[in-house]
């Protein structure tokens, strides 16, 4: 197959996708191996960028996905951001920050950092599949252990959780103490 004609199919596939595909994926739904998927989307990302197009081919979640360029979300927002039933609360957002720079985490470990009931927010977190169960605590009563998601990954768009910014050593501090 054509060079050009595996970068228009790997296009095709990327746009008609909800998902962000890895690049297994890709390989799988378009029959082509390895080297020229990474060739695909190298040129896509670089066509994209060095264009005038209003989409980026951006890796999120670990796989790959076309976006809007950031230039445009301001005015996109409005009509196509996350709807206000979709934003989380403070107390939402604290407890999903312990469980991402934590995990795994049980509740009690949650709510003795928070000092507060977590039962709402990781019902809420869980819902909104931001957070899932991952195991059990290897303790008396195997409580549950909770981390992060793929639709956290892209609610926050990042490719993996290694992108989380980085705590220096007095937020840590205070993350770990619970203030």
């Amino acid at each position: 197959m054509q060079v050009d004609l595996q970068v228009g199919l790997v296009e095709c596939v990327l746009f008609l996708e909800n998902e962000p595909l890895d690049i297994g994926s890709l390989m799988r739904v378009t029959g082509l191996g390895r080297r020229e998927v990474v060739d695909a989307l190298a040129r896509l990302r670089e066509e994209y960028a060095t264009s005038p197009h209003g989409l980026e081919l951006v890796e999120l979640a670990g796989g790959y996905t076309f976006s809007p360029r950031e230039a445009y979300w301001e005015t996109l927002k409005t009509r196509y951001g996350r709807r206000n039933e979709a934003k989380l609360s403070r107390a939402a957002l604290e407890t999903l920050s312990i469980i991402a720079y934590s995990q795994p985490i049980t509740r009690q470990e949650i709510e003795a950092i928070r000092g507060v009931s977590a039962d709402g927010m990781i019902k809420l977190l869980l819902s909104r599949e931001v957070i899932r169960e991952v195991g059990k605590r290897d303790a008396p009563g195997k409580p549950t252990q909770y981390g992060t998601t793929k639709e956290f990954l892209k609610m926050f768009r990042l490719s993996s959780i290694a992108e989380l910014p980085k705590m220096d050593e007095l937020d840590r501090e205070k993350f770990e103490e619970g203030e």
